[in-house]
């Protein structure tokens, strides 16, 4: 008698063990794929392809970049949403798609909450101002503001995070920007480059190599503290202009991803990040490298909404 108990104990244990203790077993069973809203180049992408190449190292199993851009991350973000929740598709992004699409659009094609499932940050940065580096092209913050208040100065955007920077810019010193929207940071710094655009707000990774060989001139850094790898550009608070935006890339699993797979690849990611070389790797382009748990990663993201929902207030921007 005791034995039948203890044979149906275990029968029906059994059938109650979760499905995510299977997934994690024969996780991972192929190659991943990392969906990425921004195209190769970018500040978005350059991080991606540094993880992916780590990461696969680490699970034994090929991790290919998936660049989608264009349409405000629309097209990347309902991709990734939409693949099999098993742990082969990550989502690395950036508060564009997850944090400040929600206030610049009235309805967006995808959630970034219901429909993901937060891994890992892995990096943070600030925001550069930048100029083209010669006779034409303002020297300083001050002149580049007294020329905008003389006539509309254009500005790029390559993303929103770009974009709301500027504006931000224009709301603080009373003067008017035209915005000129990009698929990508890269072709937009080509157009920068080119002079058809007067400035840019861009993530530091992708502007690193033109502001060193001096295409470009940074004249500002967002956020709080100067960029230890161009110590000599100011912020800008300390040029008089407040502008505190620091900008980050994470991993997001499809909702409904097994639990299991979900901390696995998570820290599989903070083990990636906490490395020498990754410490090095994200420190030449003025990033810090962020891992955290998805609990972790949750709770910030619940304050980045709100932050990014209060900037894109005090920047002016009516909602599409």
């Amino acid at each position: 008698m005791k034995n039948g108990i203890r044979i149906v104990l275990a029968a029906t244990l059994a059938a109650l063990a979760p499905a995510g203790a299977s997934a994690q077993a024969g996780f991972p069973s192929r190659q991943l794929t990392i969906v990425v809203p921004f195209p190769a180049g970018s500040g978005t992408d350059t991080s991606a392809r540094f993880v992916a190449q780590k990461l696969s190292e680490a699970i034994g199993q090929p991790v290919v970049v998936d660049n989608k851009p264009g349409a405000n991350g629309f097209i990347a973000a309902q991709a990734a949403a939409r693949a099999a929740p098993d742990g082969h598709t990550l989502f690395v992004t950036t508060m564009t798609t997850q944090s400040v699409n929600p206030f610049l659009f009235k309805q967006l094609p995808y959630d970034p909450e219901r429909d993901f499932a937060p891994v890992s940050m892995f990096v943070k940065s600030p925001l550069f101002l930048v100029v083209r580096n010669d006779d034409k092209a303002p020297k300083t913050l001050p002149e580049l503001i007294e020329r905008a208040r003389a006539g509309s100065l254009t500005y790029a955007s390559g993303n929103t995070s770009s974009r709301l920077a500027a504006e931000l810019l224009a709301a603080q010193t009373k003067t008017k920007l035209l915005h000129v929207p990009y698929r990508g940071t890269p072709q937009a710094l080509a157009d920068l480059l080119g002079g058809r655009i007067d400035l840019m707000f861009p993530d530091v990774t992708p502007a690193t190599p033109h502001v060193r060989d001096g295409k470009l001139r940074a004249l500002g850094v967002t956020g709080r503290d100067r960029v230890k790898s161009f110590p000599e550009v100011p912020t800008m608070a300390e040029l008089g202009v407040p502008i505190d935006l620091i900008v980050w890339a994470g991993a997001f699993a499809p909702a409904g991803t097994p639990k299991p797979v979900v901390e696995r690849l998570s820290a599989e990611l903070r083990k990636i990040v906490v490395t020498q070389e990754a410490l090095d790797f994200f420190a030449r382009f003025g990033g810090t490298t962020w891992p955290t748990t998805p609990d972790e990663m949750a709770a910030i993201l619940k304050k980045e909404r709100e932050f990014w929902g209060a900037a894109v207030k005090a920047a002016g921007i009516e909602p599409e």
